[in-house]
């Protein structure tokens, strides 16, 4: 399928979607909204990959939210304030529910980043499950320098990822993040010299994790995303319970033979998803 934004390609259980407007330094146009969660769901839902990985084309990552595209669609001077107000908020909580996606969905999430992660470009990185950098990249929650407050998903995920300190230097300030702080600070998993070996490294790394039980990393991504918002207790009463309902001798069995054998083992995909509730 042909998309506006992006680029899709499948190998190896690795779902690889590839930021494409390089042109546009892959500005988050409204047709990007649109177009990610479909892809992502598409993925998760029909099981087509075990693993994604997100990366981009051109010099930067993303320059962010496209802005003048926004403004020319919502131009409407005859609306009231309360109108816009409440035009603002629905199309801001769509925005967050594309980002959302990413951290929902049963897979991990890879991003592969260089030059400029801008504004919401840091939305969407902090909504991945693992974050790499090259030397030359930098992050900015760039709201602020336009005297807006970020609000498609920044704030509640970056203060889980990095000293609450450094997060509200990066808002206020609107300063950028450089790639060897974000990796000192625990925002990014590894900093690579140039693109090239970035994406090597980073699909190499997909592979190992789709090699893994589907059940099982899905059961960790649950467990980390439950363990945020809750006690040790509560997470602790949940991956119990989440292991008596799923985990699977068979699968099991088949690690430690494939352990033993020194080869690939051959796990059990994750169950389609329901695309509809059919009526009886």
């Amino acid at each position: 399928m042909n998309y506006q934004c992006f680029n899709v390609s499948f190998e190896h259980h690795v779902a690889h979607i590839q930021l494409n407007r390089p042109q546009k330094r892959n500005a988050m146009n409204p047709a990007f909204w649109d177009e990610l969660p479909a892809i992502v769901k598409d993925i998760d839902a029909n099981v087509k990959a075990r693993v994604i990985v997100i990366s981009s084309t051109g010099p930067h990552f993303t320059a962010g939210i496209d802005i003048a595209a926004f403004l020319g669609q919502n131009e409407a001077p005859e609306k009231t304030t309360a109108d816009h107000g409440a035009r603002f908020h629905a199309t801001a909580t769509l925005m967050q529910e594309t980002f959302s996606t990413l951290e929902n969905c049963r897979i991990p999430v890879l991003a592969a980043i260089q030059g400029g992660c801008i504004g919401g470009g840091v939305d969407l990185v902090t909504a991945c499950d693992l974050r790499y950098v090259t030397e030359d990249a930098f992050l900015s929650v760039h709201e602020t320098n336009i005297a807006m407050t970020a609000d498609v998903g920044t704030f509640p995920r970056l203060v889980n990822l990095i000293p609450e300190g450094i997060a509200r230097e990066m808002a206020y300030t609107g300063n950028p993040l450089s790639a060897s702080d974000a990796y000192k600070h625990g925002l990014a998993n590894r900093i690579f010299a140039n693109q090239e070996t970035m994406m090597d490294e980073v699909m190499a790394i997909a592979k190992q994790i789709a090699q893994q039980a589907p059940i099982a990393v899905y059961g960790c991504k649950r467990m980390i995303n439950y363990s945020r918002d809750h006690s040790t207790n509560d997470t602790l009463d949940y991956v119990a319970t989440w292991n008596a309902s799923m985990l699977s001798l068979d699968e099991i069995g088949e690690a430690m033979l494939a352990k033993t054998e020194k080869r690939v083992a051959n796990f059990s995909e994750l169950p389609p998803l329901p695309q509809k509730i059919s009526s009886s």
